[in-house]
């Protein structure tokens, strides 16, 4: 058995006190998201302001977007850095204070007017969105420093499930503020607890010990993110064929976006419905999460990408078929475990690509270069529902979902097992 280096020692004394206030750290930024959920609550506040399927969309796509541009363009100041951690608790806080301006907007909208709070709404949005992004290869990285390899997908799909049970159990309180407050104290009030905890959140995550790497090798020269990334594009044709499964994935799951919105308008949900098919979909997250994690770092993580595509074919099927609020259920359930195969296991599968010195760079690749699809694809949801309706856009979901099952399952292989051509 190889020797445990001074880090590895370092990394496995503290392991189980990073586990615990990590999995906080995730509990509790799952509990804030639930009272401004970016599925629900947020497109619903938009709803209020304006009719446009377009806007409403764009909300989760802000977020999404927001999170992943940013993180090649940071990849080489990270790949740099001995430590990740001061990098994380500085740049987190602009993920995290735009919620408590989002309170002040809904308290203010009686008096600013719908235009207003649209547009301060949209800025805050993208303000919070690539807070997230500038925070993510950072965040990545130290916890793929601090985890174990043969546990990172175990972690990640454990962290996201407990953050989705919480979810889960705030969004159906959200659901009976909406229900029982008066305007604008209904989503002022939900804005404002989620800030609070957000807060509590970001003091779990400031406990994580993240030894200093001295061992480190960082050239004398910084080299610039893109020479590097061409290297890793020119030579790693598996990582290129992952990457296309990835940005596909953004318009295979376009209709996602609209679904609350179509069961709003189809079958007249009203807010509590609206709060349990929050509930529904983060359960059904936090059992995927937790399960495809696990199963993910025992017989590689490709197979639960697959798992995941063709639960996002099977979702926009029943969409296109739906003629109840009940079918909305399976739906989101089946949603879930789409959402947490391109997110959780896409970032799991990530980090198996390249050596440690290169993965910010596959992170960043994988993010950054995903992120014209995430903000494309809702955009022309959007627009085909505002024009034709909703059917047109979860058929060409249900199109390109199975193009990407094709593509995962004849051209990506497990890059645990797959080692790139010199």
């Amino acid at each position: 058995m190889i020797p445990l280096t001074s880090l590895e020692k370092n990394i496995q004394q503290h392991l189980k006190h990073n586990v615990i206030f990590n999995l906080l750290d995730g509990s509790l930024f799952g509990l804030a998201l639930g009272f401004a959920s970016f599925g629900t609550i947020l497109p619903l506040f938009v709803a209020s302001m304006t009719d446009s399927a377009l806007l409403i969309g764009l909300v989760p796509a802000i977020h999404s977007v927001g999170w992943q541009l940013p993180q090649l363009f940071t990849a080489s100041h990270v790949s740099r850095l001995r430590k990740y951690k001061p990098n994380v608790l500085m740049m987190t806080i602009n993920e995290r204070a735009p919620f408590l301006g989002l309170a002040v907007i809904a308290l203010l909208l009686p008096t600013i007017g719908m235009q207003a709070g649209l547009i301060f709404t949209f800025l805050l949005l993208i303000w919070q969105g690539l807070g997230g992004g500038f925070t993510a290869n950072s965040w990545t990285s130290m916890i793929s420093k601090i985890i174990p390899p043969e546990t990172r997908g175990t972690f990640f799909g454990l962290q996201a499930g407990l953050a989705n049970l919480f979810i889960s159990g705030s969004a159906v309180a959200a659901g009976y503020l909406l229900d029982y407050l008066n305007s604008p104290a209904d989503f002022a009030i939900c804005f404002l607890l989620a800030s609070v905890f957000f807060f509590i959140s970001w003091l779990a995550l400031a406990q994580t010990r993240e030894p200093e790497d001295v061992e480190k090798i960082i050239p004398a020269k910084q080299t610039h993110f893109w020479d590097d990334s061409k290297i890793i594009l020119r030579q790693d044709i598996n990582f290129n064929w992952f990457l296309a499964a990835r940005f596909l994935a953004q318009f295979a799951t376009m209709g996602f976006s609209f679904y609350i919105i179509y069961a709003l308008r189809q079958f007249n949900m009203d807010s509590i419905t609206a709060g349990y098919l929050t509930a529904t979909l983060t359960v059904s997250q936090t059992v995927a999460n937790v399960g495809m994690g696990w199963i993910g770092d025992r017989i590689g993580h490709r197979a639960m990408l697959i798992f995941g595509a063709v639960a996002a074919l099977l979702s926009s099927v029943l969409a296109l078929g739906a003629t109840s609020i009940l079918w909305f259920y399976p739906i989101f359930i089946l949603t879930g475990i789409a959402n947490v195969s391109i997110w959780t296991i896409g970032m799991a599968m990530t980090v198996d690509f390249g050596t440690q010195a290169e993965r910010p760079l596959y992170i960043g690749l994988s993010q950054t270069l995903t992120a014209p699809a995430t903000i494309i694809a809702p955009l022309i949801g959007g627009w085909i529902v505002d024009a034709v309706g909703f059917s047109p856009t979860f058929i060409i979901s249900i199109a390109l979902s199975a193009l990407m099952i094709g593509i995962l399952i004849f051209l990506v292989k497990e890059p645990r097992t797959f080692q790139r051509a010199p």
